[in-house]
């Protein structure tokens, strides 16, 4: 089932068993000897554009909310990476007290970036998810464990067989409140993942840059096509939020 277009997708992602050995990359990467897994320098970013050349829907499809500001007033916003964003999308919308969310790009140069683009590996974005939540209904901390146990963020550039700097573990903190929760459950989740036989955590957690909408037929996927393609998937291992030493 797709959307009113072919998606793009599969230009910078391969479902399970497509590539070799799951690399995920193209045929151009491997003539020309890029590393989509290696962090671009500013310089060599897309030059992109002052504003955006697609359309962003108004309404969310399943919330009915709006996708973008404003929000009401009080309510407080996470962003996150954790591989493709379709299915960490409909993560957060299935969770009580989120009232809206949108998929988008963020953590690179390149300003109104398409997803064409952010797939080249020439951007330095990470697909990400915006969750603008109700803080009287549901904490930073929970919404930071279906982040956690949502994905594998010990893989570095990848989730799964989605390769590349796009796909990196990342949280975007508005403040230092947020900075400190994000920190104290990376360290609570390390400790139970080390102890269950994992690796290290790769989750690069910064001040939040801007973030900038994806388009259309990306936002909320997995409502319009749910038998589309989902990438992502947890460690098995459950998140001790609210240990903090």
């Amino acid at each position: 089932m797709r959307g009113p277009r072919p998606s793009p997708r599969l230009l910078g992602r391969r479902p399970s068993g497509m590539g070799h050995g799951g690399s995920g990359g193209t045929l151009a990467d491997m003539l020309f000897g890029r590393d989509k897994q290696r962090m671009i320098t500013p310089d060599e970013a897309l030059p992109g554009r002052d504003h955006r050349v697609f359309r962003v829907p108004e309404m969310h499809t399943v919330l009915g909310t709006r996708l973008e500001p404003p929000f009401p007033e009080g309510f407080e916003r996470l962003i996150v990476g954790m591989g493709c964003f379709w299915g960490a999308e409909r993560m957060f919308w299935r969770t009580e007290g989120v009232h809206t969310t949108a998929v988008g790009y963020a953590g690179g140069f390149t300003p109104n970036p398409t997803y064409e683009e952010v797939c080249s590996g020439r951007t330095g974005h990470a697909e990400v998810v915006l969750v603008v939540f109700d803080p009287a209904r549901v904490g930073y901390e929970e919404l930071l464990r279906v982040f956690w146990e949502g994905h594998d963020p010990t893989q570095g550039m990848r989730q799964g067989n989605d390769v590349g700097t796009q796909y990196r573990s990342c949280i975007h903190v508005a403040d230092e409140a947020q900075r400190k929760a994000a920190e104290a459950t990376r360290a609570a989740y390390q400790r139970v993942l080390t102890a269950a036989g994992h690796g290290e955590i790769t989750t690069e957690i910064v001040d939040s840059p801007e973030f900038w909408y994806a388009e259309d037929y990306h936002q909320q996927y997995l409502d319009k096509n749910p038998l589309g393609y989902c990438g992502i998937g947890g460690t098995g291992v459950s998140c001790p939020v609210g240990l903090t030493g």
